[in-house]
């Protein structure tokens, strides 16, 4: 089922908001990531749901339908391409299907799993994020004309960078087995390259090396722990 209303229906789209009448699901764990699409489809025209994990996903698409479904890949309840395999078999399918990563692999990946395109992080560009929707929807769904290409950076309220931060912290306050390292090491490559973080980056890719080759983690673990405190007392300036 489709959940636009008759209003949003009759609203056609403009060469500046050329996603009037779309509807997006967005499947997203970061908060600041999440403000940064919200951001980007207001913009546009288009209306945004969000889900935080597969399984407040699941439980939109028994409800409605959108006409876009943008999902990331590292979810804390699994992964996202799962949802994209289910999404792309189901009948209806969603009109579009999008994955969207700071993986450098994330593409070939969702592809695979049956998305029509993949976005991948940090996304900020108001015009890429307008032509890759538009260039996925069906032929129906897209405007006729010229379109007004705003070259014009998303910056979210930082704000919803430090709750990121702050989930982090509490996560590596418990146990920190190999899943949630995985779990941290993605989350935290996404939100510190959007934010232009690079200490943080540097860090993450540290731990997720020394994982990768069966090294202690303990030293990792300790300054990437410091760094998020230093970023929640707010000592250091991004």
């Amino acid at each position: 089922m489709d959940d636009r209303d008759p209003f949003t229906m009759m609203r056609i789209p403009s060469a500046a908001r050329p996603l009037l009448g779309i509807t997006v699901l967005l499947v997203e764990d970061s908060r600041y990531a999440s403000e940064a699409m919200r951001l980007l489809c207001m913009r546009s025209g288009a209306r945004i749901r969000r889900a935080d994990c597969l399984r407040s996903a699941r439980r939109h698409l028994q409800v409605y339908r959108p006409s876009v479904l943008i999902v990331d890949l590292g979810l804390p309840d699994g992964s996202g391409l799962d949802l994209i395999a289910e999404t792309h078999q189901a009948s209806p399918r969603i009109s579009t299907i999008l994955g969207i990563s700071a993986d450098d692999h994330g593409q070939a990946r969702c592809e695979a799993a049956g998305a029509d395109g993949f976005l991948a992080k940090p996304l900020q560009s108001l015009a890429f994020f307008q032509q890759e929707v538009l260039r996925h929807l069906p032929v129906e769904m897209q405007r006729s004309g010229p379109q007004i290409l705003h070259e014009q950076v998303i910056h979210p309220d930082f704000i919803a960078y430090r709750d990121d931060i702050a989930h982090i912290a509490d996560l590596l306050d418990g146990p920190t087995d190999d899943a949630v390292v995985s779990y941290v090491t993605q989350f935290l490559e996404g939100v510190a390259r959007m934010a232009g973080d690079s200490a943080l980056l540097v860090a993450s890719r540290a731990l997720r090396a020394a994982q990768d080759q069966r090294r202690p983690l303990r030293a990792n673990l300790a300054q990437l722990a410091g760094l998020l405190q230093d970023r929640l007392a707010e000592r250091v300036a991004i």
